[in-house]
C-alpha cells in the first residue's frame, strides 16, 4: 500500500479520464465520482478496483454507451425507467431524480427499472435523496452468487438493502449486502492473495473454505441464514420481477459472462420525512431517537455508538481532505486502464 495519499481530486480526474473515453463527458464524470467516492468512505469492494470489468464490458458492446433511457409514467406516484443496456450508475440515477420528483408531489413514491446493469454503491442514490431533502429506499437484484436458504447452488444475488432518513447532523445510512459480506470484498481478497474468514463462503463442494478464489467458485453465504435468504427473494420480487429485469437466477453475472446484456434491475422508493407531521417536529423527534440510540450503555470492547453510515461519512471526509491510500496494484491497474483507454475506437 502506497504510503502517500492521493489527493481526491487527482484520483477523480485519473478516473474521469478512463471513462471518457468510452462515454459521453458528464457520464464519465459521474461514474468516476461515484468509484472514487466509495473508496474515500472506505468500501473498497465497489471502488476503483471495478474499473477494468466496466471498461472491459464497454468496450466489447456488452454494455450501450448511449443508452436512450425511457421513463413510462404510471399512477402519478410510480413510474418506470427502461435502462437501454445503459451503466447501471447512468440508469439508477436517472431513476431516482423520477423518485425524487414524484416524492415531492405524492409525499412517497415507487420507480421500478430494468435492462440496466451493476450500479454500483447503493448509498451513492440514497446520497442523491437525502440532498434533494428526502429519504429513501434503494433495492436491486444481481447475479446469482448466494444460495436459497437450505440449497448448496447459487440462486440470488447478495443484493444490497439501503435505506436512509434525514437528520439534522449525520443522516442514518443504511447500506449492507443481504449475504454474510458483500462479494466484492471475496474478489478483491482473490485480487490481493488474501485469505478470507470460514463463514463467508462455501467452495463447489460445498463446504466452508478461506481460499477466495474456491469461494468464487462456490457461493457466499446468506447473513443470518434464512433471514438473509427472505430478503434476496424480496429484491428479486421487488427489484427484478415487478420491474420486467431478469431474476431467479437469470442476472447475468457481469464478471464472467462478456457475451450478453446483465438485465439487472431496480427499485428507488423516495418519501418526504413531513408527509405524516410537520418537518421539524421530524428532525426534532429523529435527533431524539439518535440522541437515546447513542446513549445506550456500551458493551465490552466499545468506545462509542455510531449509526449507520457515520463512520463512511467520517471517512469520506478525511479521504476529500487528506487524500485516498491507492495501492501498488490499483497504480498499475490505472496506468493499464489509461493506456487502454488512449486506444479504444468506439464502433
Amino acid at each position: 500500500m502506497d504510503t502517500n495519499p492521493t489527493p481526491y481530486p487527482c484520483l477523480l480526474q485519473a478516473v474521469t479520464d478512463i471513462f471518457a473515453a468510452y462515454l459521453p463527458a458528464g457520464d464519465a464524470a459521474y461514474v468516476a465520482g461515484c468509484l472514487v467516492d466509495a473508496d474515500a468512505r472506505g468500501v473498497a469492494s465497489h471502488g476503483i478496483g471495478r474499473i477494468p470489468v466496466y471498461t472491459k464490458r464497454l468496450r466489447l458492446g456488452v454494455v450501450n454507451r448511449t443508452p436512450k433511457l425511457a421513463v413510462t409514467p404510471g399512477d402519478g406516484a410510480t413510474a418506470h425507467v427502461d435502462g437501454d443496456n445503459g451503466m447501471g450508475y447512468i440508469v439508477a440515477r436517472k431513476a431516482m431524480d423520477e423518485a425524487i420528483a414524484r416524492a415531492r408531489q405524492h409525499g412517497i413514491s415507487l420507480v421500478l427499472a430494468s435492462r440496466s446493469n451493476h450500479f454500483g454503491m447503493a448509498a451513492t442514490y440514497l446520497q442523491q435523496a437525502l440532498d434533494a431533502g428526502l429519504g429513501a429506499l434503494v433495492l436491486t437484484n444481481a447475479p446469482p452468487l448466494m444460495p436459497v436458504w437450505g440449497g448448496r447452488t447459487p440462486f440470488l444475488g447478495t443484493s444490497p438493502f439501503a435505506f436512509a432518513a434525514p437528520a439534522r447532523g449525520t443522516p442514518i445510512m443504511l447500506d449492507m449486502a443481504t449475504s454474510v459480506v458483500a462479494f466484492g470484498k471475496i474478489r478483491r481478497a482473490a485480487r490481493r492473495g488474501e485469505a478470507i474468514p470460514p463463514d463467508w463462503a462455501l467452495n463447489a463442494n460445498g463446504q466452508a473454505t478461506t481460499d477466495p478464489n474456491a469461494a468464487i467458485d462456490g457461493v457466499v453465504l446468506p447473513m443470518a441464514g434464512p433471514k438473509g435468504s427472505g430478503l434476496g427473494l424480496m429484491m428479486e420480487l421487488m427489484a427484478g420481477v415487478m420491474s420486467g429485469a431478469a431474476f431467479g437466477g437469470e442476472v447475468r453475472n457481469q464478471n464472467s459472462d462478456f457475451t450478453q446484456p446483465q438485465d439487472v434491475g431496480h427499485a428507488f422508493i423516495a418519501f418526504r420525512p413531513d408527509a405524516g407531521l410537520p418537518l421539524g417536529d421530524y428532525f426534532a423527534r429523529a435527533d431524539e431517537l439518535v440522541g437515546r440510540a447513542k446513549a445506550s450503555p456500551l458493551a465490552d470492547g466499545f468506545d462509542a455508538i455510531a449509526m449507520p453510515g457515520e463512520r463512511e461519512a467520517a471517512q469520506a471526509l478525511r479521504s476529500r481532505s487528506e487524500g485516498l491510500l491507492v495501492s501498488g496494484q490499483d497504480r498499475e491497474m490505472l496506468e493499464a486502464e489509461a493506456g487502454l483507454a488512449l486506444t479504444f475506437k468506439p464502433r
